[in-house]
């Protein structure tokens, strides 16, 4: 019998490979001789690089950088040796949680500090980098990432663009010849879940910006900017489009990234599948285990056990999922190749002792241990 785990983190209580390791507990107490492998797993947002540095030897990085009102911040990020590979949550260093809410303003909010962790990255020898976008505080079209990086941005009388989407309210030359050669040699991936054009009614500032702190009239200003940033960039670099999916993600990190470098956006789910091997270890599997902290109608729309579950589909193998919480509209799971999902909680209890790790852990193993049993039965039977 061979069994993989791939469950995404319970936030505040288990790691992913915490509950990987707890549902292997279960496993094994239905059956000691059973072959089972305990993979990370993420979506490309929060979690993303305690995931895969736990579950994929890599190490932990803590750098000093700019955070999003030019503040110094602790980044921390994961290094893959064997791959040179960089893994950063552009949140670490320009989230929206690091403000308080009071003080959130695009106008001024940076992503410099992205810039500067990629900037460390490439200096400890990374040339391949794995990137969520998700939860910025910030709309200023990613040029504060690119000036950490050696791009120049400025005004008509060469003055440097300041932080924020105000700099790029008088915004008239590009320039490239300082950017680190570093770049050139290397490749981004970043995990973009937004469709998102970069300007527009759909665009980041019409549709994020309110969460950011602007009102109607920033918006329309901001949007205003980002056009006239979006025309500069295309007269010289041809990957300029500020209409293609995903551009306005991030306040327009995702342009930046698009027009400036050697990137793809792709779903942050996709990613994570294909950098843990997930595909080799579920092809062979007789059953796939994943799960999340709450199995809602949102899980099915792409989230990371839904990824798991259209893998495991592909080679027909069945899917439990286990969750700390199912929602009513957890039925639609079933729908996206999750054959059965069960919550972990055996007894009324509050959230606090729901999400001690210990009682997580033990009730994660006690739910898996009897729906295993089940699963082996019904197999049984069908023998």
């Amino acid at each position: 019998m061979k069994i993989t785990i791939a469950i995404d983190s319970f936030k505040g209580s288990l790691t992913s490979m915490e509950a990987g390791t707890a549902a292997m507990e279960g496993v094994k107490a239905a059956f000691p001789d059973a072959s089972v492998y305990v993979r990370p797993l993420a979506d490309g947002g929060e979690g993303t690089v305690e995931a895969l540095a736990d579950g994929m030897g890599g190490r932990i990085q803590c750098v000093t950088v700019t955070g999003p009102l030019g503040d110094p911040v602790e980044c921390s990020y994961c290094i893959i040796e064997k791959e040179k590979t960089a893994i950063i949550e552009m949140s670490g260093a320009a989230g929206i949680t690091l403000i308080p809410a009071a003080r959130r303003n695009p106008l001024y909010t940076t992503t410099y500090g992205v810039g500067e962790t990629i900037k460390d990255a490439l200096k400890k020898g990374c040339r391949k980098f794995i990137i969520g976008i998700g939860g910025s505080a910030t709309n200023d079209g990613g040029i504060g990432m690119l000036q950490a990086l050696g791009y120049g941005f400025y005004d008509a009388a060469g003055n440097e663009a300041p932080y924020g989407a105000a700099g790029l309210e008088k915004l008239a030359v590009i320039e490239d010849k300082n950017a680190m050669p570093e770049l050139k040699e290397s490749e981004f991936f970043v995990a973009c879940d937004v469709t998102n054009p970069l300007c527009g009614e759909n665009g980041c500032s019409a549709i994020y910006g309110p969460q950011k702190g602007a009102g109607p009239e920033m918006v329309e200003i901001m949007d205003g900017w980002m056009q006239k940033y979006a025309e500069l960039a295309e007269k010289s670099y041809p990957k300029a489009d500020r209409n293609r999916p995903g551009t306005g993600a991030a306040g327009g990190l995702g342009f930046a990234f698009l027009t400036f470098l050697n990137a793809v956006l792709e779903p942050g789910i996709s990613i994570v599948l294909r950098e843990t091997n997930l595909e080799q270890y579920v092809k062979d599997s007789d059953l796939v285990i994943t799960g999340e902290g709450r199995l809602d109608g949102q899980t099915a729309m792409g989230k990371a056990p839904a990824g798991v579950a259209g893998l495991a589909k592909k080679y027909k193998k069945p899917v439990i999922a286990f969750a700390g919480c199912v929602a009513e509209d957890a039925g639609a799971c079933n729908g996206c190749g999750i054959d059965a999902f069960f919550p972990i909680l055996r007894k009324p209890v509050t959230l606090e002792q729901a999400m001690k790790k210990e009682n997580a852990r033990k009730n994660m193993a006690a739910a898996v241990e009897q729906a295993v049993r089940l699963w082996n039965a019904g197999r049984a039977a069908d023998d």
